[in-house]
C-alpha cells in the first residue's frame, strides 16, 4: 500500500504525520519526495545510508556540425538556448531536459550529456527504510528525482509506503501521488489553511485517488477546514490536537509514537483508520 501525505503549504503537519504514521507500522517505507527541503531524515536519523547519484540530460553543442539555424532556439519554451555569435548557447540550469531540441534539428549537431542534479539516499531506522531525495539549489525541477525515489526497484508493493510529498500542488506534487493507493491531505485550521487544502483537493480530485483529510492543530474554537470537508463531502480521517507537547517533540527532531504511549495509539489509530478507507482492488498491502 502506497500512501502519499500531502498539503497545500508547508508547516501544516505533513511531515509530522509521514513519519508518526510511518513509525506506527510494524514494517513500513519512508520516502521523502519534498526534495527542495527534505527533512524526515532529520526525525528518523537513518543509519547505513547508501547514496546514489541522480543525473539527467542535457543538450550538447557540436560546432562542425551546427549551420545556425535556429531551429533548436525558437523549439525550447523554457528559453534554455540563445543564439549568441552565430551558435546556439545552451543554459544548463533552465533545461527541462525534454530533448526536443535535439529532435528538431535537422543537422544533429546537438547531442546529449549527463548532468548530476542531486542525489537519493536510502538508511534504516528501526523498522522504517528511509528514502530521501535530494535536489541540487538552482536546478530547474526535482521531477527525476522523485521519479527515482518511487521507482519499482525501490518501492516494495508488499511493504506499507508513507511517501512525505512536496508542499503545493505543482508537477513534483503531482509526480508523487501517481502510483499512490490513497492520498491524505492535511489541513490547518484557518482560512489560508482551507485555501491550501483547497489546492490539494483540486488535484487528488484531478487524478482520481481515493483521499482523505487529517485536521491537525485542532482548537476548540470555528475550524474553516473542517467546515470546508463537511461543506464538500470530504472524509475526514482524525483530529490532532493543538498539542504543545507534541509541538515540542516535534521541534526538536523527535518522532512522537517512539517518545509516548499515548501519541503511538493515536497515530497508530490513523493508519488504522487510513488502511480501511483505501480500496480493496488498488491496495496492495494487507
Amino acid at each position: 500500500m502506497v500512501i502519499a501525505v500531502l498539503s497545500g503549504k508547508g508547516g501544516t503537519g505533513k511531515t509530522l504525520v509521514s513519519v508518526n504514521l510511518a513509525s506506527a507500522a510494524d514494517e513500513s517505507a519512508y520516502v521523502d519526495c519534498d526534495v527542495e527541503e527534505p527533512n524526515g531524515h532529520l526525525f528518523f536519523k537513518p543509519e547505513g545510508v547508501q547514496e546514489t547519484a541522480v543525473s539527467v540530460l542535457i543538450p550538447e553543442l557540436n560546432d562542425q556540425r551546427c549551420d545556425g539555424c535556429r531551429a533548436c532556439v525558437d523549439f525550447c519554451r523554457f528559453h534554455a538556448l540563445a543564439f549568441i555569435n552565430n551558435k546556439p548557447l545552451v543554459f544548463d540550469e533552465v533545461c527541462h531536459s525534454c530533448g526536443g531540441c535535439i529532435l528538431v534539428c535537422p543537422k544533429k549537431a546537438l547531442t546529449e550529456k549527463e548532468k548530476i542534479i542531486g542525489k537519493v539516499q536510502k538508511g534504516k531506522s528501526d523498522q522504517v527504510t528511509t528514502y530521501t531525495g535530494i535536489l541540487h539549489i538552482g536546478e530547474a525541477s526535482g521531477v527525476p528525482i522523485i521519479q527515482r525515489l518511487l521507482s519499482k526497484e525501490r518501492v516494495d508493493e508488499n511493504k506499507l509506503t508513507i511517501v512525505d510529498g512536496p508542499p503545493g500542488s505543482a508537477c513534483m506534487a503531482m509526480e508523487s501521488i501517481k502510483d499512490a493507493d490513497y492520498c491524505v491531505l492535511v489541513a490547518e485550521p484557518t482560512l489560508f489553511g482551507v485555501h491550501n487544502l483547497d489546492m490539494v483537493y483540486q488535484l487528488v480530485k484531478l487524478f482520481q485517488k481515493p483521499f482523505g483529510v487529517i485536521l491537525n492543530k485542532c482548537l476548540e474554537d470555528e475550524n474553516p477546514a473542517e467546515t470546508f470537508c463537511i461543506e464538500n463531502h470530504i472524509r475526514i480521517l482524525g483530529r490532532i490536537p493543538f498539542d504543545t507537547n507534541l509541538g515540542s517533540l516535534h521541534s526538536n527532531a523527535k518522532i512522537a509514537v517512539r517518545e509516548k504511549a499515548f501519541y503511538w495509539e493515536m497515530f497508530s489509530a490513523l493508519l488504522d483508520t487510513i488502511r480501511e478507507e483505501v480500496p480493496h482492488e488498488t491496495a496492495r498491502y494487507s
